[in-house]
C-alpha cells in the first residue's frame, strides 16, 4: 500500500494538469466510450477468416466510428464516396483523405 501510495505521489504534479486548462476533461469517457464497441466485438473478429480479413473488418469500424464523430450517416457517405472512389484512384492528384467522413461532411455542407 505504501508503494501505490508513493507512486501516485510522485505522479501527483502531471496528475493536476488538466486543472491548467479548463478544456481538459478530468476521465478519458469519450475515448473509452469510442473502443466499446471494438471491445464488445473482438471475440467476434476471431472468425473473421484470416489476418487481412481481420484488418479489413478494423478499417470498416474505424471508418464508421468516423462516421459517428462526425455526426455523418454512414450510408449516405458509403453511397457517396463509391461514386466518387474510382475517379481518386486513377487521378493521382487527388486525396483520397477528402473522402474521410470529417472532409466529405464539409464539401457536402459547401455544395448546398
Amino acid at each position: 500500500m505504501g508503494q501505490a501510495i508513493a507512486y501516485a505521489y510522485t505522479l501527483w504534479p502531471r496528475m493536476r494538469n488538466y486543472l491548467k486548462d479548463g478544456r481538459l476533461k478530468i476521465d478519458n469517457n469519450l475515448a473509452e466510450n469510442a473502443i466499446r464497441p471494438i471491445a464488445l466485438s473482438r471475440k467476434n473478429f476471431l472468425f473473421c477468416g484470416n489476418h487481412e480479413a481481420a484488418e479489413n473488418t478494423a478499417v470498416i469500424c474505424s471508418l464508421l466510428a468516423s462516421c459517428k464523430a462526425s455526426q455523418v450517416n454512414p450510408r449516405e457517405w458509403l453511397t457517396d464516396i463509391t461514386a466518387w472512389l474510382p475517379y481518386y484512384t486513377r487521378d493521382k492528384g487527388k486525396d483520397l483523405k477528402e473522402l474521410l467522413p470529417n472532409y466529405w461532411k464539409q464539401r457536402k455542407s459547401e455544395e448546398i
